[in-house]
């Protein structure tokens, strides 16, 4: 992609929910699945985040619409449903691009680069953080840790992980986006795009939770030197009693 600066509708300065926009693609089958979720709980508000998530995959954002129907199924008030969706920074507020790009620039990924790569991501895709490109094929966020700091700095691409990136490898995976290639996360899954990967955390499997490997050489470097070492956990068996004092 070029250095063009698209035109975003993402108005970051709008903190809350867009309630002008009232389209809404959720159907009978959304509001069926929607209910199915609610229907795993005991207590139907204990499904509220899983169904703004199914919101999310049908809709691209959190919209009005998803709210109404989200509040009538878990028996909250549109207030309240709004007020959780407007806390969590994992729901959109604005349509989210196909694919959401997530920057680390939290204290490892920081020194190791994070907030150049964030730098190099505005400029590629010619927004700030918190928008989305006009022709609605990225979005871009700054996240904090993303608990990876032995891969930083870390990227993602539709919440999958993206490992010890540099400034070249992240412009030639925006570019391998951008022609739909298929991308592979460093940890996980074929990338789909964002609103498959909401489904997913609805609650619907995708089947490709086995994709990819369960965990890295870096991860594994602490157990290989506890091994080398005879190191182990202690037995419970053998943790004696907390002293009174240590008690209080």
């Amino acid at each position: 992609m070029s250095g063009h600066e698209f035109q975003s509708h993402f108005d970051d300065a709008e903190g809350g929910v867009d309630f002008s926009d009232e389209s809404t693609l959720i159907d009978a089958n959304g509001i069926a699945e929607m209910q199915s979720i609610a229907d795993r709980y005991p207590h139907k508000r204990s499904a509220l985040l899983p169904i703004l998530h199914l919101v999310q995959s049908i809709d691209g954002r959190i919209s009005p619409a998803g709210i109404r129907i989200a509040a009538e199924i878990v028996g909250m008030s549109e207030a309240q449903v709004s007020g959780v969706a407007t806390f969590y920074t994992m729901y959109k507020r604005r349509p989210a691009g196909q694919h959401h790009i997530g920057v680390c620039t939290t204290t490892t990924c920081a020194v190791l680069g994070g907030d150049i790569l964030m730098s190099c991501m505005e400029r590629k895709l010619g927004i700030a953080e918190g928008q989305t490109t006009s022709d609605g094929k990225f979005s871009l966020e700054r996240v904090e840790c993303n608990a990876a700091c032995d891969y930083a700095p870390v990227m993602m691409v539709n919440w999958e992980f993206m490992d010890n990136m540099t400034p070249e490898k992240a412009d030639e995976l925006i570019d391998a986006l951008a022609s739909g290639q298929e991308v592979h996360a460093t940890r996980g899954a074929t990338i789909t795009s964002w609103k498959e990967a909401e489904r997913v955390l609805a609650g619907f499997p995708d089947g490709r939770a086995d994709e990819g490997p369960s965990a890295g050489d870096p991860s594994l470097h602490g157990l290989r030197v506890a091994q080398e070492h005879g190191w182990h956990a202690p037995d419970p068996a053998d943790i004696p009693a907390p002293t009174q004092e240590e008690s209080k």
